[in-house]
């Protein structure tokens, strides 16, 4: 009986001929990443009583949550986490402006197919788009790898989900995996892994796949993947992708006669954009539903959307205009050289004359910690990855989602608007 790509990859690392679902093994990550938690996990780590990381070439550190550090807790924290870095030789180390951790781990070439990435952060899925194995952690978890430089994990059921079509104008890999966690419930993949396959996904880019990984998360994933193709190759190399080809051959891929607990078609040629209403991913509907809604902030960026095509995209929309009054719109970019490019480019020069407010590469108000958080009553639409009360800010705040083209079109007109009639 074949395996998954979950169950091939897990049974490679742990030693073994094969694993079934639901089995305990133990593996040696490839990577292990954490961001401005690090320090927390630094004294959980010393609490454990050993003095130095197992191997310091696992670690990829960014600080990238709040940055610059909006307070001294913060500014201690970062702090702490430079001093560890130091003294335990670690050298994958991106200080604050470098950009969102999703995003220069593979920029930076640490990921790549077939390995194990384990995060201290529950987006870590993202890197399954380079179709390595990648899974969020608990900060003892971290600490613990840390230690001893391996971790237990269950061996999870897998989703396989075949996306048929082409994605129509002003439709994107948002709006794709908006409409299947509206299908399937926050909870319809709960420590599961999600295979991605189809004509729709050999046609998307990297920066869309990343979109449907990341938010896999969101549906109760362990990871998401995407077999690696000429599209991930020609993305990875310069970035460490080529020399680390060696370490995974072509990638780890499920084999034609894996067994799946669920197979899901879907065709997304008649796909409308999607939003998600507040207060929870799985609440979603066509944007027509929801057209209207007044608008105080706009959010383009995050891990989610923050890469080169999604700037394009709202600029193509925002160019040579002006966004509505007293709407707030902030646009971060996911890494620095994401921001150079579209600087180079001229799209953040068409997005701050159309009104926009430019944030360094970061997290930002995604997490309601640092910059752009809502007030009591405030209504933003965000191209993030979560709109849980208080995520941005306020408890009395209300947050929906949607694509970088939605969001744009709707900071254009001061209400939540269909892309397509802009």
């Amino acid at each position: 009986m074949g395996m998954t790509f979950a169950e091939k990859v897990l049974a490679r690392k742990a030693g073994l001929e094969s694993v079934v679902p639901g089995q305990i093994v133990t593996v040696r990550p490839d990577k292990l990443l954490t961001h401005d938690n690090t320090a927390d996990i630094a004294s959980k780590f010393r609490e454990i009583g050993v003095t130095r990381v197992a191997d310091p070439a696992m670690h990829v550190i960014v600080l990238d949550h709040v940055t610059p550090a909006a307070n001294e807790t913060y500014a201690a924290s970062h702090k702490a986490t430079r001093a560890f870095v130091a003294e335990q030789g670690i050298t994958a180390f991106y200080d604050i402006g470098e950009g969102i951790c999703h995003q220069v781990l593979p920029e930076k070439g640490h990921a790549w197919p077939g390995a194990v990435i384990v995060g201290s952060d529950s987006h870590t899925p993202t890197a399954g788009a380079f179709g390595a194995f990648a899974a969020g952690i608990g900060r003892t978890e971290a600490a613990a790898v840390m230690a001893t430089g391996a971790i237990w994990l269950r061996v999870p059921e897998t989703l396989r989900i075949v996306l048929h079509g082409a994605l129509p104008p002003r439709v994107s890999a948002k709006d794709v995996i908006l409409k299947l966690i509206g299908n399937l419930g926050a909870d319809g993949a709960d420590y599961c892994s999600v295979e991605f396959a189809g004509e729709a996904i050999r046609a998307m880019s990297v920066a869309g796949r990343m979109v449907l990984c990341n938010m896999a998360a969101e549906m109760g994933a362990k990871n998401a993947v995407v077999a690696p193709d000429e599209t991930t190759w020609a993305w990875l190399e310069g970035r460490g992708g080529e020399r680390e080809r060696g370490r995974g051959g072509e990638g780890v891929r499920a084999d034609a006669d894996a067994v799946y607990a669920r197979l899901i078609e879907y065709d997304v040629s008649t796909l409308a954009p999607q939003v998600a209403q507040p207060h929870t991913v799985d609440n979603v509907a066509p944007v027509d539903e929801v057209t209207g809604v007044k608008i105080d902030q706009a959010l383009i960026g995050t891990c989610t959307n923050g890469r080169l095509e999604d700037l394009e995209a709202a600029a193509e929309i925002l160019r040579g205009k002006h966004i509505a009054p007293g709407v707030r719109l902030l646009v971060l970019p996911a890494s620095r050289s994401i921001l150079l490019e579209a600087i180079a480019r001229g799209v953040i020069a068409a997005l701050v004359a159309a009104g926009a407010t430019l944030l360094n590469p970061g997290c930002g108000p995604c997490l309601g910690a640092h910059e752009g958080c809502m007030a009591p009553g405030e209504v933003t639409i965000s191209t993030a990855n979560r709109n849980f009360k208080g995520r941005m800010g306020s408890k009395a705040a209300f947050t929906y989602l949607g694509s970088p083209a939605t969001v744009a079109a709707s900071a254009l007109r001061g209400v939540i608007t269909d892309p397509r009639e802009v």
